[in-house]
């Protein structure tokens, strides 16, 4: 062997290594751009430009309603020429959604609450005369063709609706002793169905429903209870947070209720902390039977969405001090369904602006506030649509950093129908469309549900 051809081996490891440190820091740049990349609205499957501000209702068209980002559509998917439920100029109060995720089919149908009640001023019992009763709307997503899935003269304020994982469909009611309801769809037609009374759930002021993966049902009970008393005058008094465990699993029939107790709470963080599920409590009272257990008490608890290992919940008022002042404007709270830790995932003012103003006036700022309804979008973040005029649609980052907070939120749609909320987002079985609500629209008959399509 020549001594030219001869390679000490010592040499040749250092190459390697520096070879490999050289990869290595490569890889690291690009672990570091993609976790950037995680932080930016523009990526993932729906991913948007944040719009700038809320929609001003000076610039309404009743054509396209949304302010959205560029690069999205709207159109709508079904309104009151498609199907007018209570006529006479009466909106048909569209509240909530939900698609046949599963089965046969699955995505075709979309099915949707109406959130008719009587008694309020609003809707005065005279009015009500009239109305045969709230129902739950299928929209044949193929063909646009709309019926009455269910209706009953005793619906009163229809609102949380949500595919089970059992093929089923849960809807419930959003009055003071609310209660909860599955349709088993008929199997040769997903129009039809009959309807079944779900006592053991809890009766209570339902909005939100979700089902955990191991089939536990989560329910909430929209009551300020941080200042609405109990029938005996004390407070707190429910608005609390709900897990039902059915005896077997997809049988509704009967279980055990829960209700969620927090304790630890650091000071000024309002029923944040170390939480459990106490009880069993009694369903038929669960109001009264879960604050006597020491459920927690928030300002109108009104919808669930499970994202992972995390329940979140929409918490639309927040606590109010002595003279009755509202300290914030509501939040999402986070619960982590493995350790029970209750975090603000979102909460304006500490992660999310505060709204100042409306939209036109001098000094006015976009911000989150009364945060009603919550949606999982296709790349795992948290999107919520709030209960106010202007009705805004935001998108939440995940949790990177584990403290239990949302690390950006972002301004994906505004309303600018005047009078009107956005409600029921939520996206079926194309992650590229965004199915949601327009109620109270100033435009007669003009309640409807719309598509906001990523291009």
């Amino acid at each position: 062997m020549s001594k030219n051809s001869f390679k000490n081996p010592f040499t040749t490891i250092k190459a390697a290594y520096r070879a490999a440190l050289y990869l290595a820091q490569i890889l690291l740049a690009v672990a570091v751009s993609c976790f950037a990349m995680a932080h930016d609205s523009k990526t993932g499957i729906f991913g948007f430009t944040p719009i700038p501000e809320s929609a001003n209702k000076a610039n309404w068209n009743p054509k396209a309603p949304w302010l959205i980002p560029e690069g999205f559509s709207q159109s709508i998917v079904a309104d009151e020429t498609a199907l007018n439920i209570y006529g006479g100029g009466i909106n048909d109060w569209n509240d909530m959604n939900t698609v046949n995720e599963t089965g046969t089919s699955a995505g075709r149908y979309l099915y949707r609450t109406h959130e008719v009640r009587c008694g309020v001023f609003w809707a005065p019992f005279p009015l009500c005369g009239a109305y045969p009763g709230g129902a739950v709307s299928v929209v044949d997503l193929k063909t646009g063709h709309a019926s009455i899935l269910a209706q009953d003269p005793s619906y009163q304020a229809l609102d949380g609706i949500r595919w089970s994982p059992w093929g089923t469909i849960l809807f419930a009611e959003e009055t003071a002793g609310g209660r909860l309801f599955e349709i088993v769809l008929d199997k040769k037609d997903r129009t039809k169905g009959a309807v079944y009374n779900r006592p053991a759930v809890g009766r209570m002021a339902h909005e939100g429903i979700a089902v955990g993966p191991d089939g536990a049902i989560y329910v909430v009970d929209e009551w300020r209870g941080l200042s609405a008393e109990c029938p005996d005058g004390t407070l707190p008094c429910g608005g609390g947070i709900y897990r039902f465990i059915p005896e077997k699993p997809g049988d509704l029939s009967s279980g055990a209720l829960y209700v969620l107790g927090v304790s630890a709470t650091p000071e000024g963080e309002h029923n944040t902390g170390q939480g459990a599920w106490l009880g069993p409590i009694d369903a038929a009272t669960a109001r009264e039977s879960g604050s006597e257990a020491g459920g927690a008490s928030y300002q109108r608890p009104e919808d669930l969405e499970i994202i992972g290992d995390t329940l979140y919940v929409a918490v639309t008022e927040g606590p109010r001090d002595e003279a009755g002042n509202e300290l914030f404007e509501g939040r999402v709270l986070a619960i982590n369904l493995d350790s029970m830790m209750v975090t603000n995932f979102i909460k304006p003012g500490v992660n999310a602006p505060i709204e100042k103003g409306k939209p036109g006036e001098e000094g006015f700022q976009a911000g989150m506030d009364s945060v009603d309804n919550l949606a999982a979008t296709p790349d795992g973040k948290l999107m919520i649509v709030e209960d106010n005029n202007p009705s805004d649609i935001w998108v939440a980052d995940m949790d990177h950093n584990g403290d239990g907070q949302a690390d950006n939120v972002w301004l994906f749609g505004s309303l600018s129908d005047p009078g009107a909320e956005g409600t029921g987002i939520y996206f079926g079985k194309d992650p590229q469309t965004l199915f949601v609500n327009i109620q109270h629209s100033v435009n007669k008959d003009g309640d409807a549900t719309w598509a906001i399509t990523r291009e």
